[in-house]
């Protein structure tokens, strides 16, 4: 698992997230804060996680979103083994993941 470092602008920079009030404000502070690169990655990384998280298979998932295979595998691996914020996202959003007889 990352590692972060306990310096003071990180605490900052996820204070200053929790701030902003709307999806709109979201975007235009990770606009600025991001690279389109960046920002695309981190899109890409949940869509991927969404999709995981519904049960769709890899194949399917490469197709729908152009991610490679190890970002595929990556974003499963934190979603078993990670800290279980995308779950607390799902959710929160409502996200709930097929059973297992789905």
């Amino acid at each position: 698992m990352y590692k972060r470092n306990k310096d003071n602008r990180c605490e900052e920079l996820y204070e200053a997230i929790l701030t902003l009030k709307t999806a709109e404000e979201c975007q235009k502070f990770l606009e600025d804060l991001c690279t389109v690169n960046e920002l695309r990655a981190m899109e890409q990384r949940y869509q991927v996680a969404g999709f995981l998280h519904s049960g769709m298979i890899y194949s399917d998932i490469l197709e729908r979103t152009g991610a490679s295979s190890a970002t595929i595998s990556r974003v499963n691996r934190s979603l078993q083994y990670g800290t279980g914020a995308y779950e607390m996202v799902f959710e929160r959003l409502g996200k709930h993941a097929p059973k297992e007889d789905e």
